[in-house]
């Protein structure tokens, strides 16, 4: 299965590729590292923004995305422009394609129990995917 992993951080889904098949894991060459919805916001950039994503969906055969939650109130709550992009994520009419979200406790959960068979370091991702990276391997746990 093909999982694409997105953290959503101010106007931009930093995504990442992992594919599993018969327990091995590889990461998809990927042209795109990070989609980003432009300033104005308006509804045809949202509208821009979705027709972008679930193009490089359909590019990669994704077959499920994983989008890391974020909080929604305290220090570290997400913006209003991330929630925008959430929910154009979720309100793709790609029937093909299965949306979640994982919390940061269902993460710790499964990564317990299913350690990352490679320190992050070693995959040659950039530092800024990590997080999305992390979502897509525990969303083949889901």
């Amino acid at each position: 299965m093909r999982i694409c992993g997105i953290e959503l951080t101010g106007s931009d889904a930093v995504v990442c590729l992992l594919h599993k098949d018969q327990e091995l894991f590889s990461l998809p060459d990927s042209r795109i590292r990070k989609l980003s919805l432009k300033k104005d916001h308006t509804r045809a950039d949202l509208q821009r923004f979705q027709k972008d994503l679930v193009q490089f969906l359909r590019d990669y055969k994704v077959q499920r995305v994983v989008i890391k939650e974020r909080l929604q109130k305290g220090k570290f709550a997400g913006g209003a422009i991330s929630f925008k992009l959430e929910a154009a994520i979720q309100l793709m009419a790609e029937p093909a394609i299965e949306v979640c979200l994982i919390s940061a406790t269902q993460s710790k959960a499964i990564l317990a129990d299913n350690p990352l068979p490679i320190p992050f370091a070693d995959t040659d991702l950039k530092q800024f995917q990590e997080a999305a990276f992390t979502a897509a391997y525990v969303g083949h746990y889901l």
